[in-house]
C-alpha cells in the first residue's frame, strides 16, 4: 500500500493543543463538527504550560481572566496561577468535555503540503499520514526556544538547558549558575532558585522595566463563593477584563499615559535596590511599554543579594567551565540556565507548511513579512485558518480571549464551507494587503513603536507582526463571522479547475 492510499481522510487537522487547539477541538465538539484530529507532539495537552516547568513558573495575567469563557475554575489558589495549576486545568477541561479521544499525542508533523489536484492538505506524521479538507495551525508563538549563538557553548562541560526545557534532575543546590537574560522567564527562575545556589550570575544584555506583582492567595471562603455563587466568579472576570481593557489607551493611543506606570516601576527599582550604581544598571532608557512589561516583587531584592552579581557587559564566549564576558572576565559555573525566549516570528514550524506553488510558509514570510488576514488566512495558502497567528498577541489582557475570538471565526468559516458545499477558501492577496496596511498604520503611533526599543515584538522588516493594535473587543466584533467576500473559493466538484468569488455567487 503507498502512502498516498493509505493516507487517513479528515475534515479538519489542528496542530497543538494548547489553550488553542485544545479549544478548537472542544468547540468542535460543542457546534457538532466532529470530523477533526488534533496532532500533538507532547505526550498530553498543554502546550507551553506543559513545557514550562521551570522554577517559579507561573502566568503574568490574573487567574479569572486566563481561562476559558465556558469553564471558569473557582479553584484557583490565588491571584496570578502557578504553572502546575493551569496545567492541572488543562487537562481536566480536556478530559470534562471527552476531547482526548481525538488528540494523536507524541506524535509530530513533519509536513504539511497543500495539493492542488485533490484540493486537501496531504500532512505527514511521525505516527501516520493524514488528507484533510482544512489544515489549523494551532502552534502558538511560545513554543520553538531560542537559542543563543554564543562561541563555545557546545564545549561546556556542565549543564546547559533552556528555560522552556527545564531538567528537573539536575541538582543546582550548592552550584554556581549563569542565568542569561532578563526576561518573563527570567525573572521568575531568578527568585525561586536563588536561596538554593552557591552563586549566580545574571546576564543582561536590556534592562526590563518590572512592576509590583499584586499577589494574594484566595481564601478557603472566596474560594466556596466562587464554587457556589458562579456568578461571582463571573462578575470578577468582566471587572478584570475591563480595567486590562484600560491599559490599550496608553499602550496603542497616547504612550503619555504609560509615565505614571513607569513612575511606579521606578520606585518598585528603590524599594528593591539601595546600591545606586545597582539601580542605574537595572533602569531601562526606553518607555515602559516599548518591551513586555514584567511583574515581579522579588527580582530587584534577588539582584541586590551579596552572592547574586549583575553582568551588563555580554558574552564574548564559553569554556569548558566559564562564561566570559566582553571585557575579558571569566566567570567559573557549573549551571547554564538560558532564558532567552522563543522564535516568535520567525518558528522553524513554519518551514513545514507548504502552500501554493510549492512556496512554504517561511519562505513567503521571510520574503513579504509575517502576515494574515484577522490573524487567520494567509494568501496563497487555502483551507488554512490559524489560532494565534499574526498580529493577535496582547501585552495587557489574556490570550485566551484572542482565541476565544479566533475560534468564533474558525466555526463560522466551517459551517460556511459545509453550507455553501465550498471545496476550498482561500483569501485574496488584495484583502490581506489592506487588512495588514492599515494594521501597520495604527502600529506607528503605538509605544511598541514609538518607545525607543527594539523588541521581539518586531520581525526583521521592521513591523510589528506581534502584537493587536488596539482594543480586545474590537478584534472579537472584527471576527465575529465569516466574512465570506474577503475569499476566493470553489465548489465541490470544482476542485482545482477554476475559482469564483463570493461576489459572483451570490
Amino acid at each position: 500500500m503507498t502512502q498516498e492510499t493509505s493516507r487517513r481522510a479528515v475534515g479538519t487537522l489542528i496542530i497543538g493543543s494548547g489553550f488553542a487547539g485544545l479549544g478548537a477541538a472542544i468547540r468542535f465538539e460543542q457546534e457538532g463538527l466532529d470530523d477533526y484530529v488534533v496532532i500533538e507532539r507532547g505526550e498530553e495537552v498543554g502546550g507551553t504550560w506543559r513545557d514550562n516547568t521551570y522554577p517559579g513558573a507561573a502566568c503574568d495575567v490574573p487567574s479569572h481572566l486566563y481561562s476559558y469563557s465556558f469553564e471558569l475554575n473557582p479553584r484557583w489558589s490565588r491571584s496570578f496561577s502557578p504553572q502546575p495549576e493551569i496545567q492541572d486545568y488543562l487537562r481536566h477541561v480536556a478530559g470534562k468535555y471527552g476531547v482526548l479521544d481525538k488528540h494523536r499525542f507524541g506524535t509530530e508533523v513533519t509536513d504539511a503540503r497543500w495539493d492542488e489536484q485533490r484540493g486537501q492538505w496531504l500532512v505527514d506524521t511521525t505516527n501516520g499520514n493524514y488528507a484533510a479538507d482544512v489544515l489549523v495551525p494551532a502552534v502558538g508563538a511560545l513554543c520553538e526556544p531560542a537559542l543563543p549563538d554564543i562561541t563555545g557553548i557546545e564545549t561546556f562541560r556542565g549543564e546547559v538547558m533552556h528555560s522552556a526545557r527545564w531538567d528537573a534532575d539536575v541538582n543546582l543546590a550548592g552550584k554556581r549558575v549563569a542565568l542569561v537574560g532578563t526576561g518573563a522567564s527570567a525573572i521568575q527562575i531568578g527568585p525561586a532558585i536563588v536561596d538554593r545556589v552557591a552563586h549566580l550570575d545574571v546576564y543582561q544584555r536590556t534592562a526590563p522595566w518590572v512592576m509590583p506583582r499584586h499577589d494574594r492567595a484566595y481564601p478557603w471562603l472566596e474560594k466556596q463563593a466562587y464554587r457556589y455563587v458562579p456568578y461571582l466568579q463571573r462578575v470578577a472576570r468582566e471587572a478584570i477584563y475591563w480595567g486590562r481593557e484600560t491599559f490599550v489607551l496608553g499602550f496603542a493611543f497616547e504612550p503619555k499615559i504609560l509615565l505614571a506606570a513607569q513612575r511606579v516601576a521606578t520606585r518598585n527599582i528603590a524599594r528593591g535596590i539601595a546600591d545606586p550604581a545597582l539601580r542605574r544598571a537595572v533602569t531601562p532608557d526606553w518607555q515602559i511599554g516599548c518591551k513586555r512589561i514584567l511583574i515581579s516583587n522579588d527580582w530587584y531584592p534577588m539582584l541586590a543579594r551579596e552572592h547574586v552579581d549583575l553582568v551588563t557587559d555580554g558574552i564574548a564566549e564559553i569554556t569548558e567551565n566559564a562564561v566570559v564576558d566582553r571585557q575579558g572576565r571569566a566567570r567559573e559555573v557549573d549551571v547554564i540556565v538560558v532564558a532567552t525566549g522563543f522564535h516568535v516570528t520567525d518558528s522553524p514550524a513554519y518551514a513545514h507548511i507548504v502552500g501554493r506553488g510549492g512556496r512554504s510558509l517561511a519562505e513567503v514570510w521571510d520574503e513579504e513579512g509575517q502576515q494574515a488576514y484577522k490573524g487567520a488566512a494567509v494568501a496563497g495558502f487555502p483551507n488554512m485558518l490559524f489560532l494565534i497567528g499574526p498580529n493577535t498577541g496582547l501585552g495587557h489582557s489574556s490570550m485566551v480571549f484572542m482565541i476565544e475570538s479566533q475560534l468564533n471565526y474558525l466555526v463560522s468559516a466551517l459551517k460556511h464551507k459545509q453550507r455553501r458545499s465550498l471545496a476550498t477558501f482561500e483569501v485574496r492577496a488584495d484583502k490581506q494587503r489592506a487588512y495588514n496596511e492599515n494594521l501597520q498604520r495604527q502600529m506607528r503611533q503605538t509605544i511598541w513603536t514609538t518607545g525607543g526599543c527594539n523588541s521581539w515584538y518586531l520581525d526583521k522588516h521592521g513591523n510589528n507582526t506581534t502584537l493587536w493594535p488596539g482594543f480586545t473587543f474590537t478584534f472579537r466584533h472584527l471576527t465575529r463571522t465569516f466574512d465570506v467576500a474577503a475569499y476566493d473559493t470553489s465548489a465541490i466538484g470544482d476542485r482545482g479547475l477554476h475559482l469564483v468569488t463570493q461576489e459572483a455567487t451570490a
